[in-house]
């Protein structure tokens, strides 16, 4: 009867074991999948820019605003994204959280995600929009749904 038990409890431990190395393996590939979409959709606004001859330029607003059908999301998200950028960071580029190190428009935690939308990361609106639309989209959705979340929980 003990043996019977020790090895149902060892059973269980397994199981559990299992259990958690799978949703870890899920949570990876889930990153990884997130991470390729936001540089396919970073690659493919560079190629339009290009193809246009033209970078991105205007306030950050404005470029965000020309973002925004990219990601599948209509003009009437930009009401959301912009108060939740505005709580974040004021839209500036390079407001930093001394106390967490977050970063940029953002405000990424930590600021160096960022690199994975260009190499421009720290000084760049652009990248900071692309890299923080592509965070939102992958994470809550959508940019109200976002500001959802940071209203309830006070982070994004």
């Amino acid at each position: 009867m003990i043996v019977r038990q020790a090895m149902n409890r060892r059973l269980a431990a397994h199981l559990l074991a299992v259990k958690h190395a799978a949703a870890a393996r899920r949570a990876a590939e889930a990153a990884a999948r997130r991470a390729a979409e936001q540089a396919r959709t970073a690659a493919e606004e560079r190629r339009q820019a290009a193809a246009q001859g033209t970078a991105m330029s205007g306030t950050p607003q404005q470029i965000a605003m020309a973002m925004l059908a990219s990601y599948g999301w209509s003009s009437s998200e930009f009401s959301c994204l912009n108060s939740l950028w505005e709580q974040e960071s004021g839209w500036n580029p390079y407001a930093s959280n001394p106390s967490s190190g977050a970063y940029g428009i953002p405000q990424a935690l930590p600021g160096s995600k960022m690199a994975s939308a260009g190499p421009d990361w720290q000084n760049d609106p652009a990248t900071q929009i692309r890299w923080g639309l592509g965070y939102i989209k992958g994470t809550y959705g959508s940019p109200c749904a976002a500001l959802s979340h940071e209203s309830s929980v006070g982070w994004y």
